[in-house]
């Protein structure tokens, strides 16, 4: 039997898997797309509402996608879907050169990259991490999620200083060329689907080490028993509701407080203490979901996040409307990580990709619906009062629906067993 290495292989994996969600759909065309805004209104010569669509184009149709992509990765292993929806991503926006001026050309552009968004998003990425580790997976799961939380930081920077220089067509098809020569060729040197093929199980347990449970573990509930399953509906709405809520108060909280009278400096300064939350949450809940139940987790993030509204609600600016901000971050940074892990330990991990896919694109799909459902309801009373108050209804009910999930069905084994097996294999 040979040695096992100092470094656990699956730690790469990591490090691949939040290399490539840094340079992914989501920071690119999701994170950074308010930087492009006033150069695409004044490129098409498109009012804001017109080039708004585009975005939510791309929103609804990488929502839709989602759950077919998480079949493919079911069916044909996520390394693959990772690698051909880069190389079509990255092409994309290289072809943003060549666009024509009329909007039509902007719309299909972005439903293109809608088309392609779930190959390089959490999904399949959450998937490979979720086979190699068991007893850290929320550990892995949080430090994937990095590369999301510094895009968001990043990202939106390099991209307007393209945008300064060379115009946004030149500034997309130089953010497509880096995912197409550094991504893409690091995920295809590092990334691999199983740790089977490094002749490990999860967390470097050597491969002669499976146990009935372990393969049980492995095996999880097929889709068809998975889809009919309440508990996984009960997970679907929460995570809904949790979602139209975030979305809907993160993106327009710049514009809330500024009707406050609050200066354009510290509504931007609320804005980028949201991004440090996500970082934050990422990390955080990551940490704490090997240690703690998730359900019981989600529950204490969900109602910060109510507290967060309630804030908001109230007429909160000023340190009060910082703190508000901060909660909703570290819900917004924390859910993503939730939905993988719960669905892996509910479930296990035989249709982890189709049952991620359905839950990652409810999320994104409720994100969408969130901004319109706040800038509507503003419209309508020309305050934003209607809208958070059944945003911190929404809220309370998904914390309802949590608390009704019961154990877990595939949980990781305790760490005193783990540390015996391996003492037994070192002796």
């Amino acid at each position: 039997m040979s040695p096992r290495p100092k470094i656990f292989y699956g730690w790469w994996i990591v490090a691949t898997a939040s290399l490539g969600l840094f340079l992914s759909t989501g920071t690119i065309v999701v994170l950074a797309f308010g930087v492009f805004f006033k150069s695409l209104s004044q490129d098409f010569h498109a009012s804001r509402s017109a080039v708004s669509l585009a975005f939510t184009l791309h929103n609804v149709t990488g929502a839709l996608c989602a759950p077919l992509f998480g079949r493919m990765i079911d069916r044909v292993g996520a390394r693959r879907v990772i690698l051909i929806g880069t190389a079509i991503f990255a092409l994309i926006l290289l072809s943003c050169e060549m666009l024509g001026s009329r909007i039509a050309f902007l719309y299909l552009f972005y439903v293109s990259l809608g088309l392609v968004s779930g190959s390089t998003s959490p999904v399949p990425y959450g998937v490979v991490v979720s086979h190699w580790f068991d007893q850290r997976r929320g550990l892995a799961l949080g430090l994937m999620a990095i590369g999301l939380g510094l895009g968001a930081i990043f990202m939106p920077l390099l991209a307007q200083r393209l945008i300064a220089t060379f115009g946004w067509r030149t500034a997309y098809a130089t953010l497509g060329s880096g995912a197409l020569l550094i991504s893409l060729p690091v995920v295809a040197a590092c990334l691999l689907d199983d740790p089977k093929q490094k002749g490990l199980q999860p967390d470097g347990r050597v491969l002669a080490q499976t146990s009935e449970q372990d393969a049980k573990r492995d095996e999880g509930l097929s889709w068809h028993e998975t889809w009919h399953h309440p508990i996984f509906w009960l997970m679907i709405v929460s995570f809904f509701l949790a979602g139209i809520s975030l979305f809907g108060c993160i993106v327009h909280l710049p514009a809330l407080l500024s009707d406050r009278g609050v200066s354009s400096q510290s509504a931007a300064r609320a804005s980028s203490l949201v991004g440090v939350a996500l970082l934050v949450g990422r990390l955080g809940t990551g940490y704490l979901l090997d240690r703690f139940f998730a359900p019981r987790l989600a529950m204490i993030l969900f109602g910060g996040a109510a507290i967060g509204i309630a804030l908001l609600s109230i007429g909160g600016v000023g340190k009060i409307a910082l703190l508000a901000a901060f909660f909703l971050g570290l819900g917004m940074g924390a859910e993503v990580d939730i939905i993988a892990f719960m669905m892996s330990r509910y479930f296990g991990m035989r249709a982890l990709g189709t049952a991620f896919g359905y839950g990652f694109g409810g999320y994104v799909l409720a994100g969408a619906l969130g901004v319109w459902v706040m800038g509507a309801g503003f419209d309508l009373a020309h305050s934003y009062s209607l809208p958070l108050g059944g945003f911190f209804i929404a809220m309370l009910v998904a914390m309802g629906l949590i608390a009704r999930l019961g154990p877990y069905r595939y949980d990781a084994p305790p760490t005193r067993v783990l540390a015996r097996r391996v003492a037994t294999l070192e002796n």
